[in-house]
């Protein structure tokens, strides 16, 4: 989330793939309580898929990221956290007596260059584990290649959904644990009237149509809907349909990324919407992005995300102390970057039961039911290869944070494929069973 600019995007099929928001909340506890689920051990797929992880004492694993271009800004925030979380556990011992050697590439905020760097860890530099990506685009460009290799990805950052990979763990929000608890909380206490407005790529596009279907099913109403290429600030004529569609105040959905956003809540303000009749919700709008914009344009709109900077927890106490200690009492903690950090801690505990880094199918296994008392809540690893997740809808305050104005009562299971979207309704993933795999449909019993 918070950054600014995505000018690159490419196109898979008929949708255009971009940057799956730029979403932050505040992250991960210095040393997570963890205990791992006996009964989630499933049996590993028939193929083993080496890692050479290398020796002396060292296990390799790649860190993929941008670290230069239009998404440099947001990117190397997750990065930090990474090494935060991998410094810990070399200083507690490392991982089955080794120490993790991270090795950096930089996706320098190009799609294919991701593809080339995911490729160059796994052939050449025989990492582990990758931990990487941002956007939707760059995860899509790296898909086949784990895929193909049999290799394995942790993905930090919450995304749109409609997507199970046997060969990623998703750490940030599936829809049904960000995007569609706003929605009924909105309904609930803020209009049924909504204009949905967003970045031109895949995960704007695939939340309203997620959003369009709820609002259907639960009552509510779509009054209005557009979308700006990404990067593009020119956000007058979007204002001008909102005033149109929504004269008397409504509800405003926002998807949008980048430096879109900065000229959005700036004109906004100067068109007289207040947060009181026109209330905001961003789903890419984090602790970050409120610094970079201005407190002044934000006070009062609202965000969803798993995690705030603000959650009164010990873990996120010990995360926050940990992260400022190493960076500076200046920096600040956000959603991807604490779901960056804990994807590592997740992963460790899977080597660690598996009793090997080298053999993914049997890491892969072991990593089904592990839990972990994060700084966003407990959270646990399912056979969809997606994480349990508490839910939170933050309001900005006068000093930038955020106020958390409603929160599930615990975490909510993950639900990749969507079931307010009728092409998707009535499927699930479970990568625990063969049988099942990455979309099978449920019967009823």
């Amino acid at each position: 989330m918070g950054n600014l600019g995505r000018r690159k995007f490419i196109i898979y099929g008929s949708a255009t793939l971009g940057t799956s928001l730029l979403l932050k909340a505040c992250g991960g506890s210095n040393t997570p309580t963890t205990t791992a689920s006996p009964e989630a051990s499933p049996a590993a797929s028939p193929e083993a898929s080496p890692a050479a992880a290398g020796g002396g004492g060292t296990i390799k694993v790649g860190i993929l990221h941008s670290l230069s271009g239009t998404m440099a800004i947001s990117e190397t925030s997750v990065v930090d956290a990474e090494l935060l979380a991998i410094e810990e556990i070399n200083k507690a011992g490392g991982v089955l007596g080794k120490q993790i050697e991270p090795i950096k590439e930089d996706g320098a905020s190009d799609w294919p260059t991701f593809a080339e760097k995911a490729t160059k860890l796994i052939d050449q530099d025989k990492v582990a584990v990758v931990f990487g990506c941002w956007t939707s685009a760059s995860r899509k460009a790296v898909l086949p290649v784990f895929e193909s290799k049999n290799h394995m990805l942790w993905y930090p950052v919450q995304y749109e959904g409609q997507e199970c990979s046997k060969n990623i763990f998703y750490t940030g929000a599936a829809p049904n644990q960000q995007i569609e608890p706003a929605v009924d909380w909105l309904l609930k206490n803020k209009g049924k009237d909504f204009f949905l407005v967003g970045s031109d790529y895949v995960f704007p596009r695939t939340a309203n149509t997620i959003i369009k279907e709820q609002l259907k099913a639960k009552g509510g109403k779509t009054v209005g809907e557009d979308y700006l290429p990404l990067g593009n600030t020119e956000v007058t004529p979007i204002i001008t349909k909102i005033k149109q569609a929504l004269p008397n105040g409504g509800v405003i959905f926002n998807t949008l990324n980048g430096d879109s956003n900065v000229a959005f809540f700036k004109q906004i303000q100067a068109a007289g919407f207040t947060p009181e009749k026109y209330p905001v919700l961003s789903v890419s709008i984090a602790e970050e992005e409120v610094k970079q914009i201005g407190v002044e344009y934000l006070k009062g709109h609202l965000a969803s995300w798993n995690y705030f900077m603000t959650v009164d927890s010990a873990p996120n106490k010990k995360f926050v102390e940990a992260f400022k200690a190493k960076y500076g009492a200046d920096r600040v903690t956000n959603d991807p970057m604490e779901a960056a950090y804990i994807m590592v801690y997740l992963w460790k505990q899977a080597v660690e039961k598996a009793g090997t880094a080298d053999d993914l199918d049997k890491v892969r296994a072991a990593a089904v039911g592990q839990e972990l008392d994060a700084p966003n809540g407990k959270v646990k690893v399912f056979p969809n290869h997606h994480i349990s997740k508490t839910v939170r809808i933050g309001q900005v305050r006068d000093d930038g944070q955020f106020d958390v104005v409603w929160a599930t009562e615990g975490p909510v299971a993950p639900i990749p494929w969507n079931q307010f979207v009728p092409e998707t309704k009535g499927f699930a993933c479970d990568w625990t069973d063969p049988a099942k795999g990455g979309k099978f449909k449920v019967t009823k019993s």
